[in-house]
């Protein structure tokens, strides 16, 4: 009996095939996968991924000095934290502080101090002030700088700030008056060597040379609405990047004669240079010597 071949297995039928996009539908495609590519190939090589910082110091804690001190009941000296003053014969009309005359708050600050100006040590400002015409402009002589207004205490009003020069000598007064009502009140007052005056904000920042080179004295007064006076809030010593950060220049030594004679040796002369006093009188380092 012949053998039967068996039966084979019945195909599965195949899923309907999908339809196809429209032609817009596929260029959308195409662009959103573009776009996703390239913003991988961008990831790939972004410079700007997370990296290590190296090592990290260790924190330290501070460690309390003498903890059975008795703490001080009163403050160790006045530096003038509070420095406010009606400025007495300087009125404000229709409290506008820019119709104040500077040159009269001046006037009024010299009155108030007779012991400083009269035949004091800044007698030669007393002298000066008749060079000055108003707001300071007339006569160069005249010691009142610029006056500069900018709303400190925050009250939408603009208050005054003014420098004046002490003479002789080489320190400038910085003085700060804002107006309250038809009344001139002083608010801050320093005098010292100045090398720099800063408003920012509701502060007044003053640099001072130091006697330590290569640094400077950096003061600020800040507004405080509770005290109504700026306040002395930072007082410090900054690295300007000057003589104390840069390597002295080595000596220059003579040059010896091409054929010195056995009985002559090349010599250097130093000279001496003229000592230069900072504020405090604390003389410079002689300069370099130099060959005859």
């Amino acid at each position: 009996m012949p053998r039967r071949r068996p039966s084979r297995p019945s195909r599965p039928s195949r899923p309907s095939r999908p339809s196809r996009p429209s032609r817009p539908a596929r260029r959308a495609l195409a662009a959103v996968t573009v776009a996703l590519l390239a913003s991988v190939a961008v990831g790939c090589g972004d410079a700007g991924e997370l990296q290590g910082a190296g090592a990290t110091p260790t924190a330290i804690s501070p460690d309390k000095l003498w903890p059975d001190l008795t703490p001080a009941s009163s403050p160790a000296f006045d530096i003038g934290e509070v420095d406010t003053a009606v400025v007495k014969g300087v009125t404000v009309p229709g409290g506008d502080i820019r119709k104040v005359d500077p040159v009269a708050v001046v006037r009024a600050d010299i009155a108030a101090h007779p012991g400083d100006y009269g035949k004091g040590a800044y007698d030669e400002t007393a002298r000066r002030m008749a060079d000055c015409g108003r707001s300071g402009a007339a006569g160069s002589r005249c010691p009142v700088l610029e006056a500069y207004y900018r709303d400190l205490t925050g009250d939408g009003h603009a208050d005054l700030t003014l420098g004046f020069r002490q003479l002789p000598g080489n320190l400038t007064a910085v003085r700060v008056y804002t107006a309250r009502k038809d009344r001139l009140v002083q608010i801050m007052a320093y005098e010292d060597a100045v090398s720099g005056v800063e408003l920012a904000g509701r502060s007044v920042i003053i640099r001072a040379p130091s006697e330590v080179a290569g640094y400077e004295y950096r003061l600020q007064w800040t507004w405080d609405q509770q005290q109504r006076a700026m306040l002395l809030t930072h007082d410090e010593m900054l690295r300007t990047g000057g003589a104390e950060g840069r390597k002295q220049p080595p000596r220059p030594s003579a040059p010896p004669p091409p054929t010195p004679p056995p009985t002559l040796t090349p010599s250097v002369t130093p000279t001496k240079s003229a000592s230069a006093s900072s504020r405090r009188g604390t003389p410079l380092p002689p300069g370099p010597a130099r060959a005859p």
